[in-house]
């Protein structure tokens, strides 16, 4: 069977990447429904900052994919210290999470597009698509390097 560059076979990278997934669409239901009940819940506690709104629902749903990653997607990658994964993690995270507040920053601020529709397209849209594909390359070649599990025989 073909293998790819971690020593995994095709069929092990594709269950990588559908775990992946799974955790993302998690950390993605956090993401979004936290940072539009800041915006618009009840209160609208941070009615008017919306970028002080995606840096927190950002932050939160960092760490659904933090213990989702590390447990589950990546678990046969684990580096032998923890910390150095886990400052690794974060630092990839404020990667993802200022593509998506940038693309946030450019559609509201510059662009002029300021209703609810527009910031939900630009942070959860564009910005989680390209932030989410930075992460996965990240996460595969930068920190959750180590050897992959090995299936028993």
């Amino acid at each position: 069977m073909h293998r790819l560059t971690r020593g995994q076979s095709l069929g092990a990278w594709l269950l990588e990447l559908v775990r992946f997934g799974a955790v993302g669409g998690a950390a993605f239901v956090v993401d979004v429904g936290l940072f539009n009940l800041l915006r618009y819940g009840p209160g609208e506690l941070l009615g008017d900052k919306p970028l002080t709104a995606k840096v927190i629902s950002v932050a939160v749903s960092v760490l659904v994919a933090w213990l989702g990653n590390r447990y589950w997607a990546f678990a046969g990658g684990k580096r032998s210290s923890r910390a150095r994964e886990l400052a690794m993690f974060i630092a990839v995270n404020l990667g993802g999470m200022a593509i998506a507040v940038a693309c946030l920053a450019v559609s509201h601020y510059v662009l002029g597009l300021t209703s609810p529709l527009a910031d939900n397209i630009a942070a959860n849209g564009v910005g989680l698509v390209l932030g989410t594909a930075f992460r996965y390359v990240c996460y595969r070649y930068l920190v959750f390097t180590g050897s992959p599990r090995r299936a028993s025989a």
